[in-house]
């Protein structure tokens, strides 16, 4: 998310055998009992997931104090494990972007295979990521972009701006089948400064505009549940009448539902973002505020894992007529309502 979280068809199973390109917050197999962890990815049954050249992989990622962030870590450990032909090396994680550099400045050092990284801000790591590429280290950018094309070998991430229209098009159609005109539209959003966050109020936008609706008023909340509380808190008083609430992230939203309960406000609708177990059960209760979340999966960091390996073995994707991993994957947006969260429940990872 994130973007401490915050999340929809991705790459599953082995990236280098079959691919398999699903909608929806899911991953690669389900898992009995939903947790931070996501279910663990697929395991690998031939072709390009045979064991083949060692490699150490790096990884470096934000503090998993977030749930989405933890999930990011646990998917990556997880499918580092599925081959021996993988070293897995993390360093610790931080939220001090100093610390990260020089996290990561250690692993160009010991020479690694390929980096998987998902910096705290693509901005401030985009020099230490040109470093690896310029050492003959494979960057996989995951999630927060860098902004320098040669700083990283392949980005896969989310589609932020596919988040916003997902949430846009739920809540103008909503809207409409309602007859609201002139509606009050609210957005509480992750970092504001973040790229991805304003990928995703761009989407919003955009797709609300589509019905004749914008945004009446927008705040961030810095991917915290206590300011979740506090901004949501604040417009609620500021607005007596709400009509949508978009809330970028299921885990601050855990603090904007206990905004919403303490005002005993239930006039509107509201959509969350990511795909968190809190929220999908929410929705599933039928008697919350909130109706619907649009997704972001954490699965990424277990196929951002896998496309490290083909990369550093010098291997392209299978199913794909092209000799090398692409230089970009987009993963989709799906939109979990109460008409489907059954099948994703499994999948949703703990705010």
């Amino acid at each position: 998310m994130s973007d401490n979280v915050a999340r929809r068809g991705f790459l599953v199973g082995g990236l280098g055998g079959a691919v398999l390109l699903a909608t929806g917050c899911t991953s690669n197999e389900p898992a009995a009992a939903p947790s931070s962890a996501a279910p663990a990815p697929a395991q690998a049954t031939g072709g390009n997931d045979q064991p083949g050249t060692k490699v150490v992989i790096g990884f470096s990622a934000p503090a998993a104090d977030h749930g989405w962030i933890a999930a990011i870590a646990k998917n990556a450990e997880s499918a580092a494990k599925q081959y021996p032909d993988i070293e897995f090396k993390p360093v610790e994680p931080t939220n001090d972007i100093n610390q990260q550099i020089s996290a990561v400045e250690s692993l160009i050092a010991a020479k690694v295979n390929a980096l998987v990284i998902l910096p705290n801000d693509g901005q401030q790591l985009n020099q230490v990521a040109l470093q690896a590429t310029e050492a003959g280290i494979p960057v996989i950018n995951l999630d927060r972009i860098f902004p320098d094309k040669l700083a990283y070998r392949t980005w896969i991430g989310g589609d932020n701006y596919g988040m916003g229209v997902a949430a846009g098009h739920y809540i103008g159609t909503e809207l409409k089948s309602k007859n609201v005109s002139n509606p009050v539209i609210v957005e509480i959003q992750g970092i504001a400064t973040l790229p991805l966050t304003q990928d995703r109020s761009k989407g919003f936008a955009d797709a609300l505009k589509t019905y004749g609706f914008s945004v009446t008023a927008k705040q961030d909340a810095q991917f915290t549940v206590e300011t979740g509380n506090e901004v949501a808190t604040s417009l609620l008083q500021a607005h007596k009448k709400i009509d949508a609430l978009w809330n970028h992230d299921d885990d601050q939203g855990v603090g904007v539902l206990a905004a919403i309960k303490e005002a005993n406000r239930n006039e509107f609708i509201m959509v969350g973002g990511a795909g968190s177990l809190n929220a999908m059960k929410e929705i599933q209760s039928g008697t919350s505020v909130l109706k619907a979340t649009v997704t972001y999966s954490p699965t990424m960091a277990s196929s951002a894992i896998k496309l490290a390996r083909l990369i550093a073995q010098g291997k392209g994707m299978s199913d794909l007529v092209e000799n090398q991993v692409p230089q970009s994957i987009t993963l989709a947006s799906e939109t979990i309502t109460k008409d489907n969260v059954e099948k994703y429940l499994a999948l949703g990872f703990e705010s």
